[in-house]
């Protein structure tokens, strides 16, 4: 078994980091977008697949990656760990549907809620011990599914048609815009920007290049927040037009 994520400040890497030391069993984990992760991909049967959950939907990102390598998923057996701030319904469903597609086969999900990384919208802002707490509780949750997981019971978080009319009805339908086409919205407070290039390091698209000590956002950003969460002069907002707080988990 070997493990592939995308994970935009730091939630999901965490948790599947969390999963596989406690299964034990020494699989490799994989960031989307390594090309180890292809060959490694093709010589396994099982794969544990984890991402956020972006408003009940994939990031784009993570969907054009699982249909970008259709031929790789026929046959495997392919568990999937979704991390969320508040709610998602059916997060995990959403790869599943797109992995049964092409011939996957899914034997379990799992949610897994994480402190809120979207810092430039009011809601859901928490304290640091809150979100310390959070954390912990997910620890403990991803624990107990590893549990059940050694001995042949898989969690089904997301996985049913109750899950999948709560993620369309709760938010999917209101926010498709937002999630179904890369964003294009980033916003950059020239005032504040020291022309560090941080920012387009870290962005997994490209989507952000250095232009007269300046950084420039093309049409391609998949929200993952890290070029928000690590801007050392707080000069970037995407969703909102305020930085409230700046949360990335660096374990």
């Amino acid at each position: 078994m070997i493990g592939i994520y995308f994970s935009g400040t730091g939630n999901t890497k965490f948790c599947i980091g969390q999963l596989f030391g406690c299964l034990g069993n020494g699989g490799a984990i994989y960031e989307l977008g390594d090309q180890a992760a292809i060959k490694a991909a093709a010589d396994t049967d099982e794969i544990i697949f984890a991402y956020p959950v972006y408003y009940s939907n994939l990031p784009k990102i993570v969907s054009d990656y699982i249909a970008d390598n259709a031929a790789l998923w026929k046959n495997k057996r392919i568990f999937i760990l979704a991390t969320m701030g508040l709610f998602s319904g059916d997060g995990a469903g959403c790869a599943a549907r797109a992995f049964r597609k092409y011939g996957a086969k899914i034997f379990g999900g799992l949610h897994v809620k994480m402190p809120d990384c979207i810092g430039d919208v009011k809601a859901l802002k928490r304290t640091e011990e809150q979100n310390r707490r959070i954390v912990s509780a997910a620890e403990e949750k991803i624990r107990r599914a590893a549990e059940q997981i050694a001995v042949g019971i898989y969690p089904r978080d997301g996985l049913g048609i109750f899950c999948r009319a709560a993620g369309l009805f709760g938010q999917r339908l209101y926010f498709r815009a937002k999630t179904n086409k890369y964003y294009r919205g980033i916003k950059l407070d020239k005032n504040k920007c020291i022309s560090c290039g941080l920012c387009a390091t870290l962005c997994p698209t490209g989507n952000i290049s250095v232009e007269g000590g300046a950084p420039r956002f093309g049409g391609k950003c998949t929200m993952c927040y890290r070029c928000f969460a690590h801007c050392p002069a707080r000069a970037i907002t995407v969703i909102g037009k305020r930085v409230y707080v700046q949360y990335k988990l660096e374990k």
